[in-house]
């Protein structure tokens, strides 16, 4: 396949700016929203905090965020696609949204109900422009997934080949436009009358939204995000070797604004490690394999795919790994992208100052900052204290602290670090059942000792350094980051989620007792 020569590739770059920019101007409060479309939603999302307000909120600080988590999820799913998608990407992000949130919004993933078979009939014909019976040779009515934009049929082309469609909903675009403006007049009303972590406060998290799903809505930008990225892996691959992540390829033609043809892949689901094993395949070689390539792409290109989780994965019977649904990907510019790099290898060598200097690179701190005040303020010039060695008080004492001076620092999480953080916390989760007694430091001092020797002299140009001036991997830079003390030379993943556990169940206790909570808000 050449991507130059491909029709629908044409012209998209303003397209892909265009469509941006345009989300995120609906996403900004105007004095006046869509008048009907609002009192819709006010009604029923001011329907779910009342009663919410009314009722768990008196019940403890955990009750009160299960019972709003719950009515939320409640609510978005009776206003329709836009808002389940948003609670799909709210169902992600483990470690950035209260837990409540995250769990409760995971039941609302895939549970829209299919378009009719005439419906989705009348959009592939009408967008490529030709009978389905004479562009495909079958075409299963029934979709193997239906999701809040798009849902996938099996198909196969007239020349034989196994493929999956894509097809966008009925007035998916117009409801998403009108949704949009909503959320962003309501969006400054929620600041701090609901419990959402302070860091993703709601207007931001609307804008956010807003840059993402305008992708979604073209299939074409999905295609060339495919390709972007399956270009970026054939790059990084070690030369005479098969690349560990493979991405399924557009066709040549059959790509509009509604419609996604695309290679079939099949294989095992990402949640089924037990198949896996049972078919000769390492769990834990897949996933060290993968998390390698995907950070090879990441930090040498910039191009991710940005919305990994369970549904967007298959594993080959080879044990190679199938990225699937490229809608959400995220991009860096050249600063952003050496911003990223020197947050991986600056954590992998025990830089602080390269941490504090990257993360002003990416904009999740002001670029003014002063890294030495950022240091001294975070405490990050001292040995790490490991939290399972405090108490309840102290925990919550240094949460709370944490999370002010985040504050007054300005701190936020743009858009391409909140999809990258969320990957990493999907692949962290991953390991509880693809490799839960393989020694963590031990897998991340490989992994980044692999990184570094295939690209030393290309890193350490991006970082400014001279050749082969690159510091080793050291396993303190990684404790740090996991917050074990200096004498743990082995963690498992068990060890890990025992810890997590046992840092959830002091704060629990805390709450219980009736003492304030770290997090602001009510």
């Amino acid at each position: 396949m050449d991507p130059d020569a491909l029709p629908w590739r044409a012209g998209l770059g303003p397209v892909r700016s265009r469509g941006g920019a345009e989300a995120r101007d609906l996403a900004r409060r105007r004095t006046l929203p869509p008048i009907a479309a609002t009192a819709r939603v006010g009604g029923v999302l001011g329907a779910a905090v009342g009663a919410w307000y009314l009722t768990d909120r008196h019940r403890g600080r955990h009750r009160s965020r299960a019972g709003l988590s719950r009515r939320l999820r409640v609510a978005f799913e009776r206003l329709g696609p836009t808002y389940i998608k948003l609670g799909q990407i709210l169902s992600t992000g483990e470690g950035i949204f209260p837990e409540e949130l995250v769990g409760e919004f995971r039941r609302c993933r895939d549970q829209v109900p299919a378009d009719p078979f005439a419906v989705v009939r009348r959009t592939v014909e009408e967008s490529l422009g030709a009978p389905l019976e004479e562009l495909f040779d079958t075409f299963e009515p029934v979709p193997v997934a239906a999701a809040s934009i798009a849902q996938v049929h099996k198909a196969r082309l007239r020349t034989g080949e196994e493929a999956v469609v894509k097809v966008q909903r009925a007035g998916i675009d117009g409801q998403v436009r009108r949704d949009l403006a909503v959320m962003g007049w309501l969006a400054p009303l929620l600041v701090g009358r609901i419990p959402v972590a302070a860091l993703a406060n709601p207007p931001a998290l609307v804008e956010v939204f807003a840059e993402t799903i305008a992708e979604e809505l073209d299939f074409r930008l999905e295609a060339e995000n495919m390709l972007d990225v399956a270009m970026v892996l054939a790059a990084t691959a070690p030369a005479g070797s098969r690349r560990q992540l493979v991405v399924p390829r557009p066709h040549p033609t059959l790509v509009t604004r509604r419609v996604l043809v695309m290679e079939r892949l099949d294989g095992f689901a990402w949640g089924d490690p037990g198949a896996m094993r049972a078919a000769g395949i390492d769990t834990a070689s897949v996933l060290q394999a993968a998390l390698l390539a995907f950070l090879e792409g990441l930090v040498l290109s910039g191009v991710f795919h940005g919305d990994l989780h369970a549904g967007n994965l298959l594993v080959l019977p080879d044990g190679r790994v199938a990225l699937l649904d490229f809608g959400i990907t995220g991009r860096l510019d050249p600063s952003g992208r050496r911003g990223l790099l020197r947050l991986v290898m600056s954590t992998a060598t025990n830089d602080v100052r390269g941490q504090v200097a990257a993360m002003s690179a990416l904009g999740a701190l002001p670029e003014d900052a002063d890294v030495d005040a950022v240091i001294a303020d975070f405490h990050l010039d001292q040995p790490v204290v490991d939290p399972t060695t405090m108490d309840a008080e102290e925990l919550t004492r240094e949460i709370r602290e944490m999370t002010k001076t985040l504050l007054g620092y300005g701190a936020r999480v743009p858009k391409a670090l909140m999809l990258f953080l969320k990957d990493m916390l999907f692949i962290d989760n991953a390991m509880a059942t693809m490799a839960p007694d393989v020694d963590v430091l031990g897998q991340m001092v490989t992994i980044l000792t692999q990184l570094q020797s295939a690209h030393g002299a290309r890193i350490a140009a991006d970082l400014g350094l001279a050749p082969g001036a690159m510091p080793a991997v050291e396993l303190a830079g990684l404790r740090s980051a996991l917050g074990v003390s200096e004498d743990v030379e082995r963690l498992t993943h068990r060890d890990l989620q025992a810890r997590r556990r046992l840092i959830r169940r002091r704060l629990a206790h805390h709450r219980r007792a009736g003492r304030p909570d770290p997090a602001p808000g009510p």
